[in-house]
């Protein structure tokens, strides 16, 4: 099973279809599957829902470009799980300390919405991405459609591990640990806070690589 999706994935034809009309409007951005960002040997996964249109979709990296990236590589590079500077393009080389980063759906998604059966079809992708981690200890979902697509992925029934911000559940191979998406909308209306998710962040990492 294929790693990441080809560069013109056909497998959901609406998100196909999203790609071309922006390939003619944004000329110059990645408008393409962002594939994971770090290695197969990361102890620490974070699964994101998709890309944004002027943030992933226009960079080629998950989180680069938007607000969410902001916060999140802020906190990791706090918590030594990344190095170097984060200057949200594709090539500021930030490095990734242990951990990788992918996302539940590989394409941007009309209105940052993907539907049912897109989250679906883009799972094999997050299946095989597990399944190529060898030293995989820890997921970090940010999100309901990101938890539930792991849960899916790890065949973890939802209804025994619902999503809740900071919730932990040890599943049969690695621990999912689980945290509102670090989006603009959830931090300007205070759903998710810079400290709430410092310490999500840093739970993650614990369960990771309880040793450090």
């Amino acid at each position: 099973m294929s790693l990441e999706p080809p560069h013109d994935c056909a497998l959901c034809p609406r998100l196909k279809s999203f790609r071309d009309a922006n390939r003619k409007s944004y000329r110059d951005y990645f408008n393409a599957p962002v594939p994971t960002f770090g290695t197969s040997e990361a102890r620490l996964l974070i699964v994101g829902l998709a890309p944004g249109l002027k943030g992933a979709n226009r960079t080629g990296r998950p989180f680069t470009g938007d607000w969410a990236g902001d916060l999140l590589f802020a906190t990791l590079l706090k918590h030594g799980l990344a190095r170097g500077q984060y200057q949200e393009r594709a090539d500021d080389g930030l490095e990734l300390v242990e951990c990788a980063i992918t996302n539940a759906v590989r394409c941007v998604p009309p209105e940052n919405k993907p539907l049912p059966a897109e989250i679906k079809t883009c799972r094999r992708f997050l299946i095989a991405r597990i399944a190529a981690m060898p030293n995989l200890r820890a997921i970090l979902a940010l999100g309901k459609i990101a938890h539930d697509s792991v849960c899916d992925a790890l065949q973890a029934r939802k209804a025994a591990h619902p999503f809740k911000h900071g919730g932990r559940y040890d599943l049969s191979k690695v621990v999912l640990v689980s945290s509102y998406h670090c989006s603009r909308y959830n931090t300007n209306t205070g759903v998710l806070t810079e400290p709430m998710f410092d310490a999500v962040v840093k739970q993650a990492k614990i369960a990771a690589m309880p040793q450090i």
